[in-house]
């Protein structure tokens, strides 16, 4: 018998006819002999919904009061879908964060977790009963209701699946695997059938919506086998797996675009040690996430200093760069936000030269022109106008040979 833990995203739970749909296939997977987890969403809309609703009782919020408002969304999903178990004659027990329990720290709206208790859930399993888990939530040190921030359902599964020793964790959501690109942009995207962790996470990080970057950490941590898969169809879909597992030769693995950037310029800056110090430090204490940095020196000894941030973050990035200047003798400071990133990921760049000239050759070729570059061991990103964004996306799908109809050939080419 093989234990299972099993998630459903918000699209999954979506209305009533969908979570009667859950619950057949958590009664499919039971009657195939297999120990069954599930970890439940709220259903779609419903968390914007609840933030709404606190935000406009108070605009700052309180982050103790808005998790105990939020995780009600989740309160409703676990109680329904063990009722729609009970409806097929399956036995199933809903439980909320705290009475698993799942241990968190006490960071409010980000929590993380520290320790899933899974005495219960065996004596559930043993007993034939099927727990149906409330995802995106936890308890903290002072007993209080804590949520995982935006995603936290998959690292909710992930984290189970860990503390079970399950044999896997399928992760069901509204598309039916991880794809070379956004299908939106690039019609012949083909789904990989398997992933490495690496690979997954760097997409995951680089705006890929499939997975949530926590969970792919958690999985690569624990080992824990992902597969993610369509809740509307019964087809294989794509397995996050250890390195030794996926696709080793092909050089690209998947194109990835994210708009959700924007990019600070602090001109003329002295040139001397602990200026950088002076500028980065204030912005990751105010927990501002800075990407891409380029640091250019003029004939003046002076340097320009150019970042990327998050585009939600740009207002606060460029009070705390502002105030930063000032102090440091600095020119000015020019923010933009019409930007974005476009990223190309493989395990092969490790082995294969030349992989970041053909993505840049290929964007010339389009006239498309890079304002930034960042690198790591399987990834190279660009960041480019965001009015080329799709444009780039395409160009380099289709000159990496990802698409569907591209013979397999092309996709191990450097």
């Amino acid at each position: 018998m093989a234990l299972l833990v099993q998630k459903f995203g918000g699209t999954s739970v979506g209305d009533v006819d969908r979570i009667r749909n859950v619950a057949r296939r958590v009664a499919a997977s039971r009657q195939r002999g297999d120990g069954v987890v599930v970890v439940v969403s709220a259903m779609a809309g419903e968390t914007d919904r609840l933030l709404a609703l606190g935000r406009s009782v108070t605009p700052q919020g309180d982050g103790r009061e808005m998790d105990q408002l939020v995780a009600t969304g989740e309160q409703v999903s676990v109680a329904l879908v063990a009722m729609a178990l009970h409806a097929l004659g399956v036995p199933a027990r809903s439980l909320l964060g705290l009475q698993v329990p799942v241990r968190t720290d006490g960071a409010f709206g980000r929590a993380r977790i520290t320790e899933v208790g899974t005495a219960q859930l065996r004596a559930l399993l043993d007993e034939g009963i099927v727990p149906v888990v409330a995802g995106f939530q936890g308890v903290g040190p002072d007993g209080s209701v804590t949520t995982l921030g935006r995603g936290g359902s998959d690292t909710s599964a992930v984290a189970l699946a860990a503390a079970m020793r399950a044999d896997v964790c399928e992760i069901y959501t509204d598309v039916d695997g991880v794809y070379t690109a956004d299908p939106a942009i690039c019609s012949n995207a083909r789904k990989i059938p398997r992933i490495s962790y690496e690979e997954m996470l760097e997409l995951a990080s680089l705006g890929a919506k499939v997975l949530q970057t926590r969970s792919v950490e958690l999985a690569m941590k624990y080992g824990v086998a992902v597969h993610v898969r369509s809740s509307f169809s019964d087809g294989e879909g794509t397995w996050v797996v250890g390195e030794e597992s996926a696709l080793e030769s092909v050089v690209v693995a998947g194109v990835t675009a994210d708009r959700n950037v924007a990019k600070l310029a602090v001109r003329a800056v002295p040139d001397r040690p602990g200026v950088c110090a002076a500028l980065f430090e204030p912005l990751a204490a105010a927990g501002i996430c800075v990407d891409m940095i380029i640091q250019n020196v003029s004939v003046d000894g002076t340097t320009d200093l150019t970042f990327t941030v998050p585009r939600a973050d740009l207002l606060r990035a460029r009070t705390i760069a502002e105030r930063v200047v000032s102090e440091i003798g600095a020119r000015a400071v020019h923010a933009e936000e019409s930007v974005a990133k476009v990223s190309i990921v493989g395990l092969g760049m490790r082995s294969h030269a030349g992989v970041a000239a053909r993505m840049f050759r290929l964007l010339a070729a389009e006239g498309i022109n890079i304002e930034a570059i960042s690198t790591s061991e399987i990834k190279v990103s660009c960041l480019v106008r965001d009015r080329y964004l799709e444009l780039a996306v395409r160009a380099l799908h289709d000159g990496f040979g990802l698409g569907r109809d591209a013979p397999e050939t092309d996709a191990e080419r450097a």
